[in-house]
């Protein structure tokens, strides 16, 4: 329902192109039906949806390109014209889980002329293909953006940049990424005298993890240059030189043979032309009764072939080339390379508690990150990234799920907590 809850008896200076734009704004968003959203302009303010809903938002408009880019680049154009600074929110993830329960909407605003934008999107990302070349291109483009910057919002203890598991509500953000790393050491069955193999080193939080709490051995493998170094001095800090060893490889360049296999959030970033290379990989270098361990960000499975087509604000400037696979395509790819699943544990709701924690001390350091040179634009960008993904974990469009999996030779059923 569009009803006008107030009006200005002022001339306005838009032209009849911004009004049309305007009014085919306005058309979408009647038809919301979970959810409220107070729009106010220059000139008048409305209401979208039901105002008793338990989400309700106002939005605030301070330029009318705002609803030229909703119509001409879809959800593309309001991000970018949230990074302009030609929009406000008065809670940016509320607006975002309403429009995650109004997925008919969402999908309806990337039609029209908005199609246009994705095909040129679409090709865009195609250049970005993760092969050897691309993935340092398409890695380096987001990790390398600088280590201080992580370290605002990231936890202190081990800089873990993938959910944590939340047992309580209110447990700590650096409680829950100790969860989170205990939970995926206990389920790999981790004993000293394995060798471990990562694949997506981070900042070397779960190397460091495991070589301390368990006394294995660890090779980790990363192909940011920033992370790279940044692991060895921290490893060397920690005195944990003889036990974990960092390799500047692509995980298809590894040789060798380990006796457990972890990668934590690396495979979205594999890309979905690669994901059975990945899985081959992940097999030919676990011994015959190895266990392996994936953390993966997932997509519902009648959602996936539409989102592997599209390209999102995340693809376009967030993390270039990546996807998100859906659990069955996880699942199918892994079995293709004898890996067996025994454990699927589902952990999203502690994602959006993560992504909530990381957006309150990345928005609590924003004069520390002016100082370290990143301008508003980039601010806003990262603001709307952080409220983009903790919507999407909170209505639960999108997962995380930890995927226990077993070579032949591995006679274990399955893991229990």
């Amino acid at each position: 329902m569009n009803r006008p809850l107030t009006s200005k008896d002022k001339a306005t200076n838009t032209d009849w192109l911004t009004r049309f734009y305007q009014r085919l704004v306005h058309r979408q968003l009647s038809r919301i039906r979970h959810g409220c959203i107070y729009l106010h302009t220059t000139e008048s303010a409305y209401q979208f949806g039901d105002s008793e809903a338990d989400i309700k938002v106002t939005l605030t408009v301070y330029h009318p390109r705002f609803f030229r880019s909703l119509v001409q680049a879809g959800s593309i154009g309001v991000a970018e014209s949230y990074m302009a600074g030609e929009w406000h929110c008065s809670d940016l993830t509320g607006l975002i889980r309403i429009m995650a329960r109004n997925l008919d909407l969402s999908d309806a605003v990337e039609h029209g002329p908005a199609r246009i934008a994705g095909w040129v999107l679409r090709a865009w990302h195609d250049r970005n293909r993760n092969n050897l070349r691309g993935s340092r291109k398409n890695i380096a483009a987001h990790y390398d953006l600088g280590n201080d910057l992580f370290s605002l919002f990231l936890d202190k203890d081990w800089m873990m940049y993938s959910s944590g598991l939340y047992l309580r509500n209110e447990d700590t953000l650096e409680q829950a990424q100790h969860q989170k790393l205990q939970r995926l050491c206990d389920k790999l069955d981790l004993q000293a005298s394995d060798h471990l193999l990562e694949i997506g080193t981070g900042w070397g939080g779960c190397a460091i993890f495991a070589a301390k709490h368990y006394g294995c051995r660890v090779t980790t493998t990363t192909i940011s240059q920033a992370q790279f170094d940044y692991v060895n001095a921290r490893i060397k800090q920690a005195g944990l030189q003889n036990q974990v060893t960092v390799l500047m490889q692509d995980y298809r360049e590894l040789t060798g043979e380990y006796d457990k296999l972890v990668s934590i959030e690396m495979v979205e970033a594999v890309g979905h032309h690669y994901l059975d290379d990945y899985f081959e990989c992940c097999s030919a270098l676990l011994a015959t009764d190895g266990l392996a361990i994936i953390q993966a960000i997932t997509i519902a499975d009648h959602r996936y072939d539409q989102a592997v087509k599209s390209v999102d604000f995340i693809k376009r400037y967030i993390f270039p080339g990546s996807f998100i696979p859906s659990v069955c395509v996880l699942t199918e790819s892994a079995a293709a390379s004898r890996l067996r699943l025994i454990n699927l544990e589902d952990i999203g709701p502690s994602y959006a508690l993560t992504l909530a924690e990381w957006r309150h001390r990345f928005m609590s350091q924003l004069d520390t990150i002016r100082r370290q040179g990143y301008p508003d634009e980039f601010i806003r960008m990262w603001e709307f990234y952080l409220c983009y993904c903790e919507g999407g974990f909170a209505e639960r469009t999108i997962g995380d799920v930890q995927l226990l999996f077993a070579k032949p030779d591995n006679r274990r059923s399955q893991w229990v907590a």
